[in-house]
């Protein structure tokens, strides 16, 4: 992400995440993250079209430190999958500990989004559940999973809007060359394949069952977010996340 790009959007990020911001202020810092972010996308896709080296398919790897990593994981899944990239969760252990990572495929300009966006969502998702009281009688690691699975959810669906918004203005402002559908289409191919070359009998993650309540109160915590660390560590084989 350009720097001027990347500083506007930090500063949004910045507003969202003051504690002082009223859910209002918050919804309005969220649609306007949300919209230099897939904006951002789109120019860039389209930028590479007439100068191919300015954005490659490239990868990295997150590990997700834990408590609920595999929670983180479902979150940085979501915004890469949304935001064009791919995910491979893998799965490791580590002087007798369970490590669980994403490795992640995409463009370089889309994993920087991703990258961005998620780190400040943990952020915001991790303040808002320590301010979100547990229901009397319920195990508090049951509802914070299904707390962060509804919050998943709905920046999920936020960010897919966004993205076709973005997508759909730029269809409308082409003039000439390709259409940005098929841009996008084989930006995606190009991901898919890398993946395939990376993992060539990769198989689907186990979906998970949840038992906490807590989703519905994810799921309007996940529509007030701000759409705005990470450490890498060595490749190894895993399964598709999300």
């Amino acid at each position: 992400m350009s720097d001027d790009i990347l500083a506007k959007v930090r500063k949004i990020l910045a507003k969202a995440e003051d504690p002082a911001a009223t859910p209002e202020e918050a919804e309005t810092y969220t649609a306007k993250a949300a919209e230099l972010v897939a904006a951002y996308g789109i120019d860039r896709a389209l930028l590479a079209q007439t100068e191919p080296g300015s954005d490659v398919v490239g990868d990295r790897v997150v590990l997700l430190d834990p408590p609920y990593a595999l929670d983180k994981a479902g979150l940085l899944s979501s915004v890469a999958y949304r935001l064009r990239c791919r995910a491979v969760q893998r799965v490791r252990y580590v002087d007798g500990e369970k490590q669980i990572s994403l490795h992640l495929f995409g463009y370089d300009s889309d994993l920087v989004r991703a990258e961005v966006l998620y780190t400040s969502l943990l952020l915001q998702a991790t303040s808002t559940l320590a301010r979100t009281p547990v229901p009397y009688g319920e195990h508090v690691a049951a509802y914070r999973r299904s707390w962060l699975a509804g919050f998943t959810a709905a920046v999920s669906r936020r960010l897919a809007e966004a993205e076709d918004r973005a997508q759909t203005h730029a269809e409308s402002a082409a003039t000439r060359g390709r259409s940005v559908a098929l841009v996008l289409a084989d930006r995606s191919l190009a991901v898919s394949q890398a993946v395939e070359e990376e993992y060539p009998s990769l198989g689907k993650a186990a979906g998970r069952t949840l038992s906490g309540s807590g989703g519905r109160s994810g799921w309007i915590a996940g529509q007030r977010a701000d759409l705005g660390g990470t450490r890498v560590t060595r490749r190894s084989r895993g399964q598709v996340a999300g």
